[in-house]
């Protein structure tokens, strides 16, 4: 069992850097301490076996968009066991101060979204109207579209008419025709009977 006594630099105060510490810390089962420092620094206590120290120290060399550690100064000393588990230290009034620090976040957020969905309900109200207006000339196309399509099928029934009337009469002229034809054929057989052709 050892003691790593680390020194952390960077983004690492406000950021929510000691809390993935200390659920790393829990993970691998060590114990001991996290704390900011007034200097801008994290200050790590932890003792565990070596194996777990070694993950440990390579884990906490985050660098995200929130954190970014730029330097760890590390001491290894023997383990003293002064530890039951592994937290985070909190400074007198550190809690209410991010409390208040985050309600104001939390009502920039809202009043941000509070314009939004203003904008957006203005911006949704002209989108309806666009819409009601497309609709009624969509109403109007039909409505010339109806009267245009009643006009087509009028003239198509005309049409219908007329077809159905040269039908008949071709079929009257053709059988006019086939009958003069029959005629003809047996004028011409019964002549050529007679001249005893066939």
């Amino acid at each position: 069992m050892r003691r790593l006594t680390a020194y952390v630099s960077g983004k690492v105060q406000e950021v929510g850097y000691r809390g993935r510490v200390v659920d790393m810390a829990n993970e691998l089962g060590l114990k001991g301490t996290i704390g900011n420092l007034k200097d801008g620094r994290v200050k790590i206590i932890a003792e565990g076996d070596d194996d777990n120290l070694r993950l440990f120290e390579s884990a906490i060399d985050i660098k995200n968009a929130l954190v970014f550690v730029s330097r760890i100064d590390k001491e290894y000393s023997p383990a003293r066991g002064e530890f039951d588990g592994f937290s985070k230290l909190v400074a007198r009034g550190e809690t209410d101060t991010r409390l208040d620090t985050a309600i104001g976040y939390l009502k920039e957020i809202v009043s941000v979204v509070s314009n939004m969905n203003d904008n957006l309900g203005g911006k949704m109200d002209q989108m309806l109207d666009k819409q009601d207006q497309m609709l009624g000339k969509i109403d109007q196309m039909n409505d010339n579209l109806g009267g245009k399509m009643d006009q087509m099928l009028d003239k198509q029934d005309e049409l219908l008419v007329e077809v159905k009337d040269i039908n008949r009469k071709f079929d009257k002229v053709l059988d006019k025709d086939i009958l003069e034809l029959k005629t003809d054929m047996a004028e011409v057989k019964t002549a050529l009977k007679a001249k005893g052709i066939i």
